[in-house]
């Protein structure tokens, strides 16, 4: 069985979830269906769902990346610093580019070359991202950035004659190319068996360091790009920004079938699983939920993203062994 067909039962019951939780929404609170609500909604999740995309990737192919949250803050904070230094922002983005690139280098270095699980690399280097945006910022805020580039960014502009922002266009356009990289290419081919069995795919010719350092590499760079989204859309550069946003990455993409330990799921489960979180989040605040009960929300949901496809396959398993044993009896 393919690593699409394998996951197809579980993306699908999380895309009929997410349109019934639309459904519902639409039916039972008031203002969900306004267009400005919708272009907030999505737009509001807009950095969580391009940071999903490369960790998609990852995680079919057995890693994971618990430092995307703080390069993100990384990034806004280096953003600020030089801006308020008096730097051109069209030189600002691609230096704090090439930082997300120096830091998925060092997460893939460590992981690759050293030889540590990416689990224990990663909640390291969460800690250190964090550390230096504190470093480079302080306690301080930088606002005041310019229009031109703010404004894209914003929830109040959009697509002519849509509720789409740019953020979500280009999340839109991305989600594209790693679905058709991942379901459609020879790398996405290698990535599921890297994820499925390691030495495996290293006796079949494919360079699983190579590959896996890329992922990495490319996982930076896309986490200090919503760095920059994140602050243009707010307005404000802070060394806290995003903090947090590492769990609703991962339960988006858990979620959305993708097997924690490599090998399984797709990218429409992935993009799913966003959806469903920021709909939910947005319900959730219409109706005057506290944002207490909305982290313990997406807690059981990646609790339950975990479990599900575990006891899925266990009763699974244990059905085709009884009906085995009953053949043979």
């Amino acid at each position: 069985m393919s690593p699409l067909r394998g996951a197809l039962r579980w993306d699908t019951a999380v895309g009929v979830l997410l349109v019934a939780v639309f459904v519902t929404g639409l039916g039972t609170t008031e203002g969900f269906a306004a267009r400005d609500n919708l272009a907030f909604a999505f737009n509001d999740i807009a950095e969580v769902a391009l940071m999903a995309l490369p960790m998609t990737l990852l995680v079919v192919a057995g890693q994971v990346d618990l430092s995307v949250a703080s390069m993100l803050g990384l990034s806004s904070a280096l953003t600020g610093q030089l801006w308020d230094s008096g730097w051109a922002f069209e030189t600002i983005v691609p230096v704090v580019l090439l930082v997300g690139v120096a830091g998925g280098l060092l997460n893939g270095w460590l992981v690759t070359k050293v030889g540590l699980p990416s689990l224990a690399v990663t909640i390291g280097t969460l800690a250190l991202y964090r550390g230096l945006a504190s470093v480079v910022l302080g306690s301080n805020a930088i606002t005041d950035f310019p229009e031109t580039y703010a404004k894209w960014a914003v929830d109040t502009t959009t697509i002519p004659g849509t509720f789409i922002t740019y953020p979500v266009a280009l999340f839109i356009v991305l989600a594209v190319v790693a679905a058709v990289v991942l379901h459609a290419t020879g790398l996405g081919r290698s990535l599921f068996a890297i994820g499925a069995q390691e030495d495996a795919a290293y006796f079949a010719g494919i360079r699983v360091k190579r590959i896996k350092l890329l992922l990495f590499v490319v996982t930076g760079l896309v986490s200090a790009f919503a760095g920059v989204v994140f602050t243009l859309r707010y307005g404000s550069a802070r060394a806290d920004n995003g903090q947090g946003f590492e769990m609703l990455v991962i339960a988006s993409v858990l979620l959305g079938g993708i097997d924690f330990d490599g090998g399984k799921g797709t990218l429409f489960g992935a993009v799913a699983g966003v959806l469903l979180i920021g709909i939910l989040k947005n319900l959730l605040t219409l109706n005057d939920v506290a944002n207490e009960v909305q982290v313990i929300v997406t807690g059981l949901l990646l609790v339950a993203s975990v479990l599900t496809p575990r006891l899925i396959s266990t009763v699974s398993e244990w059905r085709h062994r009884r009906a085995a044993a009953t053949a043979s009896s």
